[in-house]
């Protein structure tokens, strides 16, 4: 299975949503929670092209975007081609 990472905030519902559909699906996942650390907030940045709203997530190397994206691609059933 491909590795993902998801960049979060601890109080944020869209992180927690984005982190239950990956659980639900059976994923493992790298969590980086960003609250209050710069270099992980850099980090993700410039893994995301700028974009500064949490979640952020990394299927690979492949940037999918935040929640309403990873729930998109689910809806639409390439979510488990690019687990695979």
């Amino acid at each position: 299975m491909t590795s993902v990472t998801i960049y979060t905030k601890s109080w944020c519902p869209y992180c927690q949503a984005a982190k239950e559909l990956l659980t639900e699906k059976g994923v493992a996942f790298e969590e980086i929670e960003i609250t209050g650390k710069a270099d992980k907030r850099d980090e993700m940045l410039g893994r995301a092209g700028g974009r500064t709203t949490v979640p952020q997530i990394f299927i690979g190397d492949r940037h999918v975007g935040g929640c309403d994206d990873l729930h998109a691609l689910d809806r639409k059933g390439e979510l488990d081609r690019l687990l695979a």
